[in-house]
């Protein structure tokens, strides 16, 4: 009895060094440069590229904003996409609620989710002179 359990032990041991390489939920890295301008409701867009699995993909990224919100700027922000099973995942309609605001320079955040799952946990420099307390939503496609 002793043996036989042994045995399947190392037999288990053996498949688990040798499985294939999983495919669940990896994390991507994201970069992206996005222009926006607004008066209450804003708009804007951009590209960027997602870094998954060792491949790049090129995106484009429409945005808008709705609340209190004045000003122009841009915005070059880099980060993580987590959740991401297929790389369609990672295109689709992003929603946040945030704040932040730029004079001349400084820096900005957010946290976004699709209806895929997917969270990008982006931040980075904004330059421009803008203020914004608001809802936004993004939509990203592949080029």
């Amino acid at each position: 009895m002793l043996k036989f359990m042994l045995r399947i032990a190392l037999l288990s041991l053996f498949a688990l060094a040798y499985s294939p390489p999983s495919f669940a939920q990896a994390m991507g890295h994201v970069q992206v440069k996005f222009v926006k301008a607004a008066l209450l409701i804003g708009g804007g867009g951009g590209s960027g590229v997602l870094i998954f699995r060792g491949r790049h993909y090129p995106f484009v990224v429409s945005g808008f904003s709705l609340g209190v919100s004045a000003g122009a700027s841009a915005t070059w922000l880099e980060g993580t996409a987590s959740g991401i099973k297929d790389v369609n995942d990672f295109v689709g309609s992003y929603t946040a609620v945030g704040g932040g605001g730029a004079w001349v320079g400084g820096a900005g955040g957010i946290s976004l989710r699709n209806e895929h799952g997917v969270v990008l946990n982006l931040k980075g420099p904004k330059a421009g002179l803008e203020f914004a307390a608001n809802v936004s939503g993004l939509s990203i496609s592949l080029k």
